[in-house]
C-alpha cells in the first residue's frame, strides 16, 4: 500500500528538476576544475610559483638553514634531523639556497658576498688583510679558538713568526710545506704570502739572474712558473736492453739476458748535482740519495747550471767527477808507500733539456750531451770522448721523496 503511493506521488516536473539541476552542476564542476588546470599550466609557463609552493620553499629553507647552524655548533644528530625534513618538503632544496651570510657585528664585517656577486673573490690576500683591519683597529695574525693557559703563537712578534716560516721552507726550498702552513688560518695565509720569502727562494734558484720581476707580477709567479729542477725527490731514468751471452760447452745454445739499469740525477739548491749508475732497484737507492755524502761505489758528484737559450728553452749543464773514498785517504796518509797519484782525471758532461711531462711542471730531463773529459796531469792535455746519445738514453722523469724535506737542517 505504501509503495503504491510512492508510485502514484511521482511528479514529472520534479524528475525534470532534478536532472536539470545536476546538468548544471556537472557542467560547472567541470568549468572549475579546467580553469585550475588551465591556470597552474599558465603559471607554471610564466615561471610563476604557487601560494602553496613558495610557502612549502620557504619552510624548507628555515629547516635547512636550521640544520646548517646545528651542524657548524657540532649538534650532528640535530642537524640529520633537520636536513631530512627540509629534503621532504623540497628534495633540491640545497641548490635553491643562497648561502650569503647576513652582516655579523660581532665579526665588525660586512656581507659574505658584497664584493663578488659570483662568489669568487679575485685577491684572496686583498681580502684578507681587509677582514684583519675591519676586525680589530690592532689586528693580530691569529686567535686562538679555545682558552689556553699557555702563552698562544699569536702572542709572537711578526718578525719572529716570519723567521719559523722562513724555518718551514728551510735551505731545501720546501715550499710545498709552506702552502700548506697556508691553509691553517687567514693570518698564517698573508705570512705565506710575504714576498721577502719567495724573493729569497728565488735568489737561491737563479742567483744574479732574478734582478728583474718582469714579465711576472710577483716572485711567487716567479718561483712557480718559471722554469727551473726540483730538490723534493729525485729525477730517474730506466733503461732496458738485451744482451747476448756466451755459448753452453756443447755449443748447443746460447743465453740471452735482459738488463735493467737506472740513472739517478740528485739535485742540491747549492748548485750540487748527485748522479748514479747502477742496476738497484729505486727503493734501495732512492733513500740514500737524501745527502751528498753517499757511500756508495761509481757515485759522481759535480755542480750545475741552468741556462735559458734564445730559443726559449731552458737547459741543465752539470760537470760531475767520482767521489774519493775518505776511508783510502786516510789509510794512505799514514802508509810508507803511498800509491802513486792518478795520472788521469776523468770528469763526465752533461747536458739536458728541461720540460714538463705529464701534469708536473718541470719533471722531465732530455738528453741532448753526454761526454767524457780525460785530463792527463803531467801534460795537462785534455781529451774529449764524446757519446752517442742512442735508444738507451731515455729521458729522466721527477719522483717525489718525501723524507728529502721532512726534517730542516737551516733557515731560509
Amino acid at each position: 500500500m505504501i509503495e503504491d503511493e510512492d508510485e502514484g506521488s511521482d511528479d514529472p516536473n520534479l524528475h525534470l528538476e532534478l536532472n536539470t539541476f545536476r546538468a548544471q552542476w556537472m557542467s560547472e564542476l567541470k568549468l572549475s576544475s579546467g580553469a585550475s588546470g588551465l591556470s597552474g599550466r599558465l603559471l607554471r609557463a610564466k615561471g610563476l610559483k604557487r601560494p602553496q609552493d613558495i610557502a612549502r620553499e620557504e619552510k624548507a629553507t628555515e629547516l635547512f638553514l636550521r640544520a646548517v647552524q646545528e651542524e657548524q655548533n657540532g649538534a650532528v644528530y640535530e642537524a640529520i634531523k633537520f636536513y631530512r625534513m627540509a629534503m621532504q618538503l623540497v628534495p633540491d632544496i640545497e641548490f635553491k639556497i643562497n648561502y650569503s651570510r647576513p652582516p655579523d657585528t660581532d665579526r665588525g664585517g660586512g656581507n659574505y658576498m658584497d664584493n663578488n656577486v659570483d662568489g669568487e673573490i679575485e685577491d684572496l690576500l686583498s681580502y684578507f688583510e681587509e677582514e684583519l683591519t675591519l676586525e680589530s683597529s690592532f689586528p693580530k695574525i691569529c686567535t686562538p679558538e679555545l682558552d689556553l693557559t699557555q702563552m698562544h703563537i699569536s702572542a709572537l712578534p711578526s718578525e719572529i713568526l716570519m723567521y719559523v716560516f722562513r724555518w718551514v721552507v728551510s735551505s731545501d726550498l720546501d715550499m710545498r710545506a709552506l702552502e700548506q702552513l697556508s691553509l691553517v688560518c687567514r693570518g698564517f695565509y698573508i705570512c705565506a704570502r710575504d714576498p721577502e720569502i719567495w724573493h729569497l727562494a728565488c735568489l737561491r734558484v737563479w742567483g744574479r739572474n732574478c734582478t728583474k720581476l718582469v714579465p711576472f707580477k710577483s716572485w711567487r709567479e716567479m718561483f712557480l712558473q718559471r722554469p727551473r729542477v726540483r730538490y723534493d725527490g729525485v729525477y730517474i731514468s730506466k733503461t732496458s736492453y738485451i744482451r747476448q751471452g756466451e755459448a753452453s760447452l756443447d755449443g748447443f745454445y746460447r743465453a740471452w739476458h735482459h738488463v735493467e739499469c737506472y740513472r739517478y740525477l740528485r739535485f742540491f739548491p747549492d748548485g750540487h748535482v748527485v748522479m748514479l749508475n747502477t742496476p738497484e732497484d729505486p727503493l734501495l737507492v732512492v733513500p740514500r740519495l737524501r745527502t751528498k755524502n753517499i757511500r756508495m761505489d761509481s757515485v759522481l758528484l759535480g755542480h750545475f747550471r741552468l741556462s735559458q737559450e734564445t730559443d726559449n728553452q731552458t737547459k741543465v749543464f752539470a760537470v760531475c767527477k767520482k767521489m774519493e773514498k775518505a776511508t783510502e785517504f786516510q789509510r794512505n796518509r799514514y802508509s810508507r808507500r803511498n800509491p802513486p797519484p792518478p795520472e788521469a782525471e776523468h770528469s763526465f758532461h752533461v747536458g739536458l733539456h728541461l720540460c714538463s711531462g705529464g701534469r708536473q711542471t718541470f719533471s722531465k730531463l732530455v738528453w741532448i750531451h753526454h761526454s767524457c773529459h780525460i785530463t792527463y796531469k803531467p801534460t795537462g792535455e785534455t781529451v774529449i770522448t764524446p757519446f752517442d746519445l742512442d735508444s738507451m738514453y731515455t729521458p729522466f722523469f721527477f719522483a717525489r721523496v718525501k723524507s728529502y724535506t721532512a726534517f730542516s737542517k737551516q733557515p731560509l
